[in-house]
């Protein structure tokens, strides 16, 4: 599992690896997986990993990686290939959503949005 992240992060690097559990680090925060294979422990869309990104580049990046075995949610969400949810958010939505002129046509905006575009939200507020 640890190994479809080293694929779409730069930053991925294994800390320690047993017949237990894999430690890495990506996004500047430190990961474990449990390899035991337990039946009953599931991912659910309860937690998700949020990854703020300033270019629509980058959003359609991680975007295609994660939802070409995953599965498209709304607002930015979607879940990778291994049920894990993910939020794929554009680093200015917090400007946007903090202004009180601009958070009401932002949020009708990216309601309407399954991956974010940048443009489309900057264009919503003007």
């Amino acid at each position: 599992m640890a190994q479809y992240y080293q694929h779409i992060f730069s930053d991925f690097k294994f800390i320690s690896e047993n017949p237990m559990a894999v430690v890495f680090e990506m996004t500047g925060q430190r990961f474990m997986i449990l390899n035991n294979g337990m039946p009953n422990l599931n991912f659910n869309e309860k937690i998700s990993l949020v990854l703020s990104v300033d270019r629509q580049e980058e959003i359609d990046y991680y975007w295609d990686y994660f939802t070409k075995e995953g599965k498209a949610g709304q607002c930015g969400w979607l879940e990778d290939k291994y049920g894990v949810s993910w939020q794929i958010v554009p680093s200015i939505l917090g400007k946007l959503m903090t202004n009180p002129e601009t958070a009401p046509k932002a949020a009708y905006a990216f309601m309407q949005m399954s991956k974010f575009d940048i443009a489309k939200l900057e264009a919503a507020v003007i």
